[in-house]
């Protein structure tokens, strides 16, 4: 697996920062290639302003990271393409949404979306609707997310105040553990209904992580698989 590294902090500073992205400016047409590709697959998916990872600086408390504008279809070629420029990274928040009976609850991303039957918690790459006063609000994403894919509200969930910070490869997660006062059967019923009664849901099903013979190495992303390694018991 690729290297991994991990802290844990109370907050983070996340600025945006003006920045001409050389890569995207050179790739142009391979970009524009491999957009035309992708829609081909996924015709619902939508070219927008999104905002990419520069720096993180982890010595201290807030975390600091340093965030660029930027179309989706320049992220996804550089994701799917090789990630060739090493300078970026993809720095997004997720909500570590947990079950009361210690239940850690998890999405199946649809066939329609960039990540079709990946497994992962509530998430987004931050867009313009995230940012405040020239800040990523990353705490904002974490709960406007986990609305959209599982329908659970703010009211709905308790919100601890620390971060685990997950870097692995090209991309650092913001993890926000989020607990619901329910078992994690109650939790995925409320959510299936929410699934049910969308047009185009974001995920096509939830799954329940107890212990580590639940993770799914091919289908979950590997600083999730890591980070579980250090939450979860045999």
């Amino acid at each position: 697996m690729t290297a991994f590294s991990a802290l844990t902090v109370g907050s983070l500073d996340a600025r945006v920062v003006p920045h001409r992205w050389a890569w995207a400016e050179r790739e142009g047409e391979a970009i524009r290639r491999h957009w035309d590709a992708a829609l081909a697959r996924s015709p619902a998916m939508f070219d927008g302003r999104i905002f990419m990872m520069r720096d993180g600086e982890g010595g201290g408390d807030p975390y600091r990271a340093t965030f660029f504008e930027t179309r989706f279809s320049a992220y996804l070629a550089w994701r799917d393409l090789g990630r060739t420029d090493p300078s970026v990274r993809n720095g997004f928040s997720m909500a570590a949404l947990q079950a009361a009976d210690g239940g850690w609850i998890l999405g199946v991303m649809g066939d329609h979306t960039s990540n079709p039957g990946h497994i992962y918690f509530p998430s987004g790459t931050p867009d313009p609707a995230d940012v405040v006063d020239g800040t990523v609000d990353l705490a904002g994403s974490v709960l406007r997310e986990l609305e959209e894919e599982t329908g659970l509200r703010p009211s709905d969930v308790t919100v601890e105040p620390r971060w685990h910070v997950a870097a692995c490869g090209a991309r650092t997660a913001f993890l926000r553990p989020v607990r619901v006062d329910a078992p994690a059967g109650e939790v995925v019923r409320r959510i299936e209904a929410h699934l049910a009664a969308e047009d185009r849901p974001e995920l096509s099903g939830v799954r329940v992580v107890r212990r580590l013979a639940d993770l799914d190495p091919v289908r979950m992303p590997d600083f999730l698989i890591h980070w579980f390694g250090s939450v979860l018991e045999e």
